[in-house]
């Protein structure tokens, strides 16, 4: 991955927690942590 290209994605990705947290109070990344959570739990039971 070239610099340019991660900035670029970094910046998409810091735009869309800003949007986020502006249109709805961080609910989508608040969603997004407790399935990841769910996922990790997951993988560590078939661990």
């Amino acid at each position: 991955m070239t610099d340019r290209l991660a900035i670029i994605l970094g910046a998409i990705f810091a735009l869309l927690i800003a949007a986020d947290l502006f249109a709805n109070g961080g609910g989508v990344l608040l969603f997004l942590a407790r399935k990841m959570l769910d996922l990790m739990e997951y993988l560590i039971f078939w661990r």
